[in-house]
């Protein structure tokens, strides 16, 4: 894990999932307890989670790299994970299921993220992918 990664965390942990001083994710954010595709070791995952219905969506973006994250091929090899959310209160642990969105359902979820931040439209210029979007669902 990244010292990043390490420093988002601990204030996701420490403020009940608000996290804006390691980065400027607010209560925007779910830790995907993953497991390696490879490994089977449990991996923590920070990322942006836009809520979606009864689930939430999240963009495998890795800061506009060629590549896909780990997690992601992670998901795909273990798609049945729990996650963390906050709300500044308390923090909430869920059973979910990835799905990998394709088609008009991807592309009509990754305009939430763009809409929702800068950010997202710069990755896309950055890379030559399309950047996947999974919805965590509860199971």
């Amino acid at each position: 894990m990244t010292d990043f990664n390490d420093r988002v965390l601990a204030e996701f942990h420490e403020r009940n999932g608000v996290v804006t001083e390691a980065a400027p994710f607010g209560d925007a954010l779910v830790v995907m307890h993953t497991v390696g595709a490879k490994s089977g070791a449990e991996r923590l995952n920070p990322v942006m989670g836009l809520p979606d219905g009864d689930g939430w969506l999240v963009a495998a973006s890795k800061a506009g790299a060629p590549d896909n994250p780990a997690w992601y091929h992670n998901l795909l090899a273990h798609p049945e994970i729990t996650i963390e959310t906050g709300d500044g209160t308390t923090i909430r642990t869920v059973d979910v299921r990835a799905t990998d969105l394709q088609g008009e359902d991807r592309d009509a979820a990754w305009a939430r993220f763009t809409a929702a931040s800068d950010g997202f439209k710069e990755y896309e210029a950055k890379t030559d992918r399309t950047i996947p979007v999974l919805r965590l669902a509860p199971r």
